[in-house]
């Protein structure tokens, strides 16, 4: 029977329990099962869940069993009551969904709803750490709604390896900048060049040990271990994704793990395979998805369909897509975008868009010179064509 059940933390439409761990006869307890009187409101396999979905300024009464593999069910625990907070709406995206998890090929949210989250991407922070601040992400938040940021760290062209200890505080800085607005974040651990992520084993078991363990207690983390392989095998993306998680899973066993796919995260297709790598060869660990990269004016029929099919068989996350070309530049190609929007929508597959810098490209939202001059960060004055674009379709959030 599990113990000492507890309330972390309220919000206004949300209670956040936890408790101590159970174990039965043979030391396997499959799940637990948190009740409001005879009703079960959440299933998990952790010693946490936040209940979301509640009314201002009320007060609520939970108890946990323990579940082991043959569904044999422990007497319920102690009481936990605690009140939410004044106020109203459905708060944050984290508030209101909790600890995300993988419920077979969609990303679900801790009362086992799927969800599709919508959100941006920095650019790498060693050239663009002035376009996140306080102000910028506050904006992110409430004026573009996002769900989600993807804080990407590069690894090379001046970025983690030049500096481990600084790069590695910055992630835990804008981590807790980030979840301090409510939006769940994804930890990029941005290898481009050279393709093959065993360059940078070593370097990603150190940072994903310590960013995990830092962070572990937050229900709002990702962690993409691989951004774009290229010129390596799926087996070998597979292999190195089979080292990284065990060290991610030893620090915080929730949190999703999101795995980079062959030839730049394009599932293959980009250097002539396809999907069926991945799903006819998985990855050997649970709660992961596998991401996809797009970019609208380079990447046509023949990826949307890719990433429809995978979409059926694997749990898909797009973690970057533009709508301009791969390099992120020239015309944009709205129309293309939206189709992937569209099947995006249908198929519940959340998304990031890059990138949330005024970098010269196209791709990026905020005009040349908004990051230098602090803002203005909200409204449509001070982005490009595509932010103007981008940020009214994060607004239309997911039905949550």
């Amino acid at each position: 029977m599990p113990s000492s059940p507890r309330s972390t933390g309220t919000t206004s439409a949300s209670i956040s329990l936890a408790w101590n761990a159970s174990t039965d006869n043979s030391g396997t307890v499959k799940d637990y099962r948190v009740y409001e009187g005879s009703a079960v409101v959440a299933t998990v396999t952790g010693t946490a869940a936040t209940i979301s979905g509640l009314a201002a300024s009320t007060t609520h009464t939970y108890t946990v069993t323990a579940r082991d593999a043959a569904n044999n069910e422990s007497a319920k625990s102690a009481s936990v009551t605690a009140t939410t907070q004044a106020g109203g709406g459905g708060g944050t995206p984290v508030a209101a969904n909790g600890q995300l998890r993988v419920c077979g090929t969609k990303l679900c949210n801790t009362n086992g709803k799927q969800i599709q989250l919508r959100g941006m991407s920095t650019h790498g922070l060693q050239w663009y750490r002035q376009c996140v601040t306080t102000g910028s992400l506050t904006a992110l938040a409430t004026d573009w709604k996002a769900d989600v940021v993807r804080l990407s760290t590069y690894v090379q062209e001046g970025g983690y390896e030049t500096n481990p200890r600084a790069f590695t505080d910055l992630a835990h800085t804008l981590i807790e900048q980030v979840s301090a607005q409510g939006m769940y974040v994804i930890v990029d651990w941005h290898m481009l060049t050279p393709g093959d992520p065993n360059y940078n084993l070593a370097r990603a078991r150190t940072f994903f040990t310590e960013i995990a363990q830092r962070h572990a207690a937050r229900p709002n983390i990702l962690y993409e271990i691989a951004n774009e392989p290229s010129g390596v095998s799926w087996s070998t993306i597979k292999g190195y994704a089979e080292q990284i998680i065990p060290v991610i899973r030893a620090q915080d066993p929730d949190g999703i793990v999101l795995v980079g796919t062959r030839a730049w995260s394009s599932l293959g297709v980009s250097e002539g395979a396809s999907e069926t790598e991945v799903t006819g060869n998985p990855v050997n660990a649970s709660n992961i998805m596998y991401t996809f990269h797009f970019y609208a004016a380079s990447h046509g029929t023949e990826y949307l369909n890719t990433l429809s099919r995978a979409a059926d068989r694997i749990p898909m996350f797009v973690t970057e897509f533009g709508t301009q070309n791969y390099a992120g530049e020239d015309a944009n190609d709205f129309a293309m975008s939206q189709r992937y929007l569209d099947l995006m929508a249908s198929k519940k597959i959340s998304w990031v868009n890059w990138n949330f810098s005024d970098d010269n490209r196209s791709g990026a939202v905020f005009k040349t010179g908004t990051c230098t001059a602090g803002g203005p960060w909200t409204g449509t004055a001070p982005l490009k064509e595509a932010g103007v674009w981008i940020r009214d379709r994060i607004r239309t959030a997911d039905d949550f």
